[in-house]
């Protein structure tokens, strides 16, 4: 079965969810452009997430998707946030900024029977995660309405996994990706391999369609990664310069400039290894630090230093999440770039 036939779309492409930097008007485009938008909602709280859905219901007749995690909460620990917040208290002097003052939280959802019942209500045509998958009886739910399940791997043995679990199709994740890694049953970076390096590999190990994603930006990418077998393809950072997009100031700025030239996986924001930028933050501390806390722990600690960075212009705090291919980046119209991509 193609990918088209799969998901209901007009094309084999599908917008990677971008938490922090879209919301439902980014996947509202793609979508009526042809190809499957994407909502981010791990982020969302419940309000937020019926309104957003709202929107889409509303302004599009056209297949979308909803993505979440699956992580599991780590349980809080004082000690290693105090740690953690001493390794940065020279930032919080540089900012006037009481450590004290600063709240705990996690930042970031997973998905759970609370979302599910939400998503009940609006019955969205696909559903992926991030991490793995939920339990058989989140995923029972989801699967109840009709919904077509994706996840994301970044080995073979993930999709595998994954397989076996009776996704629709897997998303082959490779190094070059913006934002977080997919991984879930090894934390080992070194088994992490490149987008073009990892897709003849799943889709010579599984029989689902595979999604290539990672370091594709421009029509020539999608060609190449189209040969290799897979179903379609998925485009995250393309996107980020589009007007539907809420990429901020800074990070436009960054996208735009020699400094998206260089990119690094990071645990510092978030506490989980993210492809971004690299910044001020990255470059002092080292990007993977072994005093950030458990994903998604790390996040309160800095959130203060960014609100202040990006007050002042700056984003020498932020996350500015992007793949190592930032060429395709255009400021855009989602849906033209939606035609460029597939050379429509």
């Amino acid at each position: 079965m193609s990918l088209p036939q799969l998901l209901g779309t007009e094309l084999p492409l599908i917008q990677a969810p971008m938490a922090g930097v879209q919301g439902s008007a980014l996947a509202i485009a793609v979508s009526n452009a042809g190809g499957l938008g994407s909502l981010p909602c791990a982020m969302l709280a419940p309000e937020t997430l019926r309104a957003e859905l709202g929107k889409i219901r509303a302004q599009t007749t056209q297949p979308y998707n909803v993505n979440f995690f699956c992580h599991r909460p780590p349980e809080p620990d004082e000690r290693r946030e105090a740690v953690w917040r001493q390794s940065l208290a020279h930032y919080y002097r540089e900012y006037d900024i009481d450590p004290a003052t600063i709240p705990a939280g996690p930042g970031r959802r997973p998905f759970d029977a609370a979302t599910a019942d939400l998503l009940a209500e609006f019955r969205p045509p696909v559903v992926s995660f991030h991490f793995g998958l939920p339990d058989e009886a989140l995923l029972a739910r989801v699967r109840s309405w009709g919904a077509r399940v994706l996840s994301s791997a970044t080995t073979v043995e993930e999709a595998r996994w994954l397989e076996a679990r009776g996704v629709d199709a897997v998303i082959a994740q490779g190094l070059e990706a913006g934002g977080h890694r997919g991984h879930f049953l090894s934390d080992d970076l070194t088994s992490q391999a490149g987008t073009f390096a990892l897709l003849p590999q799943i889709v010579r190990a599984v029989r689902v369609p595979v999604i290539a994603a990672g370091g594709i930006a421009d029509a020539a990418g999608v060609r190449a990664a189209m040969a290799l077998g897979v179903a379609g393809v998925q485009v995250g950072t393309a996107y980020l310069l589009c007007p539907e997009a809420t990429t901020s100031a800074v990070h436009r700025a960054a996208l735009q400039s020699e400094a998206a030239r260089h990119t690094a996986l990071t645990n510092l924001y978030t506490g989980r290894p993210a492809r971004g930028i690299v910044t001020r933050l990255m470059r002092e501390q080292g990007p993977l630090s072994h005093l950030a806390p458990p994903f998604p722990l790390a996040t309160s600690a800095v959130a203060p230093l960014r609100a202040k960075a990006e007050a002042a212009g700056l984003g020498d705090f932020t996350p500015l999440w992007a793949g190592q291919n930032t060429s395709g980046c255009r400021a855009v119209p989602a849906a033209g770039l939606t035609r460029q991509l597939m050379d429509r």
